[in-house]
């Protein structure tokens, strides 16, 4: 069934592949987070009842009470006021000129002795009020307050010129002081009496004139200090201008359970886009965008990663579930956070994404994944009413993640991955410290209290669930994690306990190749652990026909000498492939099969194809090599190396340290000489570390011993 789908898996392109998966976990994501960034609404009515306290969601400007508040800022600026010392001038200006009119009018009516003499006819009363009148048609169009009647103007026409001018000056100089100060327009009455009373006190002006002076005087008081418009509207602008936005915050109370919806909350329900039929796409859009960022990001990173093509294929289907396994525990806390009054989010597993990427793949792959889930953590997991992202979760998750992929190193055991978890747990507490500082909130006891435990369940849930989760990815994507060789190298497994019984010589064997293997590949970066335990498994094969091989004899006959050189060629090749078939019956991982099928390579069986040709048998070299294939690894390789030179040194008499390196040295040239390192990436400089490492190792196992006496 699944033989198909991975045939067509290994025959697509990485670039094809990487697109069609993406494409599918986007829709994935998408369906995922689509719930967490939709903006609620709500089904209500103006003039209803509210079912439930509603807030609001964003923070949004009121414009309707903005302007209402610039509407009340404008009425209760007050006008700019200007003073003007010119009007207590003009105003004294209009009086004498009025006086004047009429002292003129009276002195050209006086006749001269050469009038007399003549006897030309003097103006009558009424005709020289209607010179005056005339005189002061001009006068009155631009004071229409001004308009003298016709009986007061004959009535000061019956004084004398000096006494009109009496009565001017008077005038002038009461107008003088009382306009000489600022007059506003509800300050005209009082400065009106005050000019009356001082008229009536005044002995310059006679009691028949001293209504119409008065009648004259009030009218001549006008406003001295008026409003400036442009300075004003100005004072007006400015004012307006610094008025604070009145705005509806996020998470404001707009109405409350119970509370009746008058038309003022309606509109401010309809402003924040909380009613039913004001569904928004933004954060629809705003999703799409975020989910081809987060696509992007992965996509990018496997691109420039320098791995061939199945390798990538794999860890990116890897990384892709354990990010949508972590999104799912996000949603799952997302629904019920809204049932607590704490933030739910901090039991959030921080350090599970880091631990189970970098162990399934590489740390480079846990940064970027750690990265991704805090900003996707950050969004479904909103707390409250913020804005975009819930930071605080973010930088908890980002820091918890950073510090896993530090402290786990190399060393995939579980003692270790549980030591790392609990360390976390550490760093989500100092997190949780600083949260709580920053807040500057105060928290009852209780909340202190399950924030505590929320670190350490944080960090100690990631260890457990990587744990727990391990076996599952190896199984189904066939990986090789160091917990799985660990489980491997139990002595109790029943592959091993079949060799130790059947074949104990083989046995030791492979318990001194895997030493040799583990510190030369330790040497040169390869993965020793791999090393020693495929060492362990690698000449399984032998259990098939264990008397065949001279370390399971003890001392009895060897078959081999009634056998015919190719009866026993066979028996020997046969080995490895009846070691590979073996392990991969047992579900053992294609890695150690590999390195019982490859660990010979096409090496050359020397003794049966020289005993054949002293046989007189016509017979070529290549019939007498193992069918390969040569070593595709430096595992491997170097356990073709440990597993040559273990069984050479083994047969020596007297190995020193002179022969063992010459010995060494031997071997690997022989086999460098023989192509059979050729498929594999080790290079000269590695060869020598490895040759020193080995020789050393070797050095430490066959030193020589004090004779003790009888």
């Amino acid at each position: 069934m699944f033989k198909p789908v991975l045939k067509l898996f290994k025959s697509l392109k990485f670039n094809y592949f990487s697109l069609f998966i993406l494409l599918i976990a986007a829709f994935g994501l998408f369906a995922l987070m689509h719930g967490n960034v939709k903006q609620e609404t709500y089904e209500l009515h103006e003039f209803k009842i509210s079912p439930k306290t509603i807030r609001s969601l964003k923070t949004v400007e009121d414009t309707v009470k903005t302007e209402q508040e610039k509407r009340r800022i404008e009425s209760e600026v007050p006008p700019f006021y200007q003073f003007d010392e010119s009007v207590a001038g003009n105003r004294q200006a209009v009086a004498s000129s009025l006086f004047d009119f009429i002292i003129k009018e009276k002195q050209a009516n006086v006749p001269s002795l050469e009038d007399i003499e003549k006897e030309e006819p003097v103006k009558t009363r009424s005709e020289q009020v209607k010179d005056v009148r005339k005189e002061l048609t001009k006068l009155e169009e631009e004071e229409p307050s001004l308009r003298l009647t016709d009986e007061a103007i004959a009535s000061l026409l019956t004084n004398e010129a000096s006494r009109l001018d009496k009565m001017k000056q008077e005038l002038v100089k009461i107008i003088g002081e009382e306009l000489s100060k600022p007059i506003r327009s509800g300050d005209l009455s009082p400065v009106r009496y005050e000019v009356e009373r001082k008229l009536r006190l005044s002995e310059a002006i006679p009691p028949a004139e001293l209504q119409t002076l008065i009648t004259l005087g009030r009218s001549l008081v006008v406003e001295t200090e008026t409003i400036n418009k442009s300075r004003t509207e100005k004072r007006i602008e400015e004012e307006k201008n610094a008025v604070e936005p009145t705005r509806i915050l996020q998470g404001q109370v707009i109405v409350r359970e119970g509370q009746f919806i008058d038309a003022e909350i309606y509109r401010q329900l309809e402003l924040t886009g909380l009613l039913k039929n004001q569904s928004s796409n933004k954060p629809v859009i705003g999703l799409i965008a975020y989910v081809f960022f987060v696509m992007l990001i992965i996509y990018l990173h496997f691109i420039t990663w320098q791995e061939d093509s199945y390798t990538k294929k794999k860890s990116l289907l890897i990384v892709l579930a354990i990010f949508f396994i972590l999104v799912s525990i996000m949603k799952l806390l997302s629904l019920i956070d809204k049932e607590f009054d704490v933030q739910v989010a901090f039991l959030f597993p921080t350090a599970l994404a880091p631990l189970l990427v970098k162990l399934l793949t590489n740390e480079r792959m846990a940064y970027m994944t750690t990265i991704v889930t805090a900003a996707t953590a950050g969004i479904m997991l909103l707390e409250g009413f913020s804005a975009i992202m819930q930071m605080e979760i973010a930088l908890y998750i980002l820091f918890g993640g950073i510090i896993s992929i530090y402290l786990l190193g190399s060393n995939g055991r579980r003692s270790n991955i549980l030591r790392t978890s609990l360390a976390v747990a550490g760093s989500n507490i100092l997190f949780i410290i600083f949260y709580l500082q920053m807040t500057q909130s105060t928290y009852e006891l209780s909340e202190l209290l399950f924030y505590c435990i929320a670190a350490i369940t944080s960090g100690i849930l990631s260890g457990a669930l990587t744990i727990g989760l391990m076996p599952f990815f190896e199984t189904f994507f066939g990986l090789l994690s160091d917990m799985r060789l660990i489980e491997l190298s139990n002595p109790n497994h029943p592959l091993l306990k079949k060799v130790l019984t059947e074949t104990p010589g083989t046995y030791h064997h492979s318990v001194m190749v895997a030493n040799l293997a583990d510190a030369a590949c330790e040497s040169v970066g390869a993965n020793g652990l791999l090393a020693r335990v495929g060492s362990y498994y690698h000449d399984i094969g032998k259990t098939v026909r264990p008397n065949f091989f001279i370390e399971n004899q003890h001392g009895s006959v060897n078959p081999h000498d009634e056998l015919p050189p190719e009866r026993s060629r066979d028996i020997i090749i046969a080995h490895a492939v009846d070691g590979a078939e073996l392990l991969a019956k047992h579900k053992i991982p294609k890695e150690i099969v590999d390195i019982a099928r490859q660990h010979h390579g096409t090496s050359f069986l020397k003794f049966f194809f020289v005993k054949a040709k002293e046989m007189g048998q016509d017979v070529i070299e290549d019939d007498f090599r193992y069918p390969g294939p040569k070593p595709q690894t430096k595992e491997i390789a170097i356990i073709s190396i440990a597993d040559s030179v273990e069984a050479a040194v083994r047969s020596m008499k007297e190995p020193t340290p002179d022969k063992i390196a010459k010995l060494v040295k031997s071997i690997i040239g022989g086999k460098l000489n023989d192509g059979q390192f050729d498929e594999c990436d080790l290079s000269m400089k590695e060869l020598k570390k490895v040759e020193s490492v080995i020789c050393e190792t070797l050095n430490g196992i066959f030193h020589s011993r004090i004779e003790y006496p009888d």
